[in-house]
């Protein structure tokens, strides 16, 4: 079963970011027992924020279908961190919480956060299953479009 995780990445031509750092007073990840709760995570690459503004304004759902994906990708590579780089070492992707800064008429947000669980089971199958909310915000930290933090048990 080792790898299984990682030929998947490889078949949907995924690479994992580097896991980004923190910009505040808190840690990207904590473990306890085996439950791994991520801090939530922007639409960052290593190119600085993507997807900045409001979605229903300046962002289209689709964009922010993108944003909530890069999001999955952050946070998969602190999972990969705190699973000592296997992510077969993932057992059940818990729950995910994601926000949408939306304009107050927005109402697609379960639609935006699709992003992020759709590219979760992608790669994990049926282990990237989970429960979760989709609420819209008024606003998010730099006026990123998209935030999600994940709860994982591993195996």
């Amino acid at each position: 079963m080792a790898g299984t995780t990682n030929a998947r990445l490889r078949e949907l031509g995924i690479t994992l970011p580097t896991p980004p750092a923190p910009v505040a007073s808190y840690v990207p990840f904590t473990v306890q027992d085996r439950t791994v709760y991520v801090s939530g995570q922007v639409p960052l690459t290593e190119e600085g924020l993507q997807f900045v503004g409001k979605v229903g304004a300046e962002i289209s759902v689709e964009d922010a279908q993108q944003a909530a994906r890069l999001c999955a990708l952050n946070i998969l590579a602190h999972v990969q961190t705190a699973c000592g780089g296997d992510l077969d070492n993932v057992k059940q992707c818990l729950k995910i919480g994601g926000f949408v800064n939306a304009t107050p008429d927005f109402n697609q947000h379960p639609l935006v956060i699709n992003g992020a669980s759709d590219l979760l089971v992608d790669i994990l199958g049926d282990r990237g299953k989970h429960a979760r909310f989709a609420v819209g915000s008024s606003s998010l930290p730099a006026n990123v479009s998209v935030e999600v933090d994940g709860l994982f048990e591993l195996a």
